[in-house]
């Protein structure tokens, strides 16, 4: 994704930052599964401390669903904006979209074609 001159535009850093996202907001319900699964298997042991850090972990847990939410709902913000984006640069040149798409198609048929 980096240019001929070796720089990285502003396309590929959005495009990097998005991914990175994705996979961020990926792990992160991985973690919290896990940690709920934790909680699951350790409910019925007892002992103040115990009791004390699990509602402190069940309260974490419900802070991270939130800011995971949020960042869910940020990358699917983007995702719209981008589409509105790309809409909008087919509407102002359709015919270079046309051949963007041909050249695309070609490409993927030879690929596909070589098996």
């Amino acid at each position: 994704m980096e240019s001929e001159a070796g720089h990285f535009t502003k396309r590929d850093f959005i495009m990097n930052s998005a991914e990175s996202k994705e996979r961020l907001v990926a792990d992160f319900k991985v973690v919290i599964a896990d940690a709920e699964e934790l909680l699951q298997a350790t409910a019925s042991e007892a002992g103040e401390k115990f009791s004390a850090t699990r509602v402190k972990l069940e309260k974490k847990i419900t802070e991270a669903k939130a800011k995971l939410r949020e960042a869910e709902g940020m990358l699917l913000d983007k995702g719209k904006e981008a589409a509105r984006v790309a809409d909008g640069y087919v509407h102002e040149n359709p015919w270079r979209s046309v051949g963007i798409a041909a050249g695309v198609g070609l490409v993927i048929g030879m690929l596909i074609g070589r098996r």
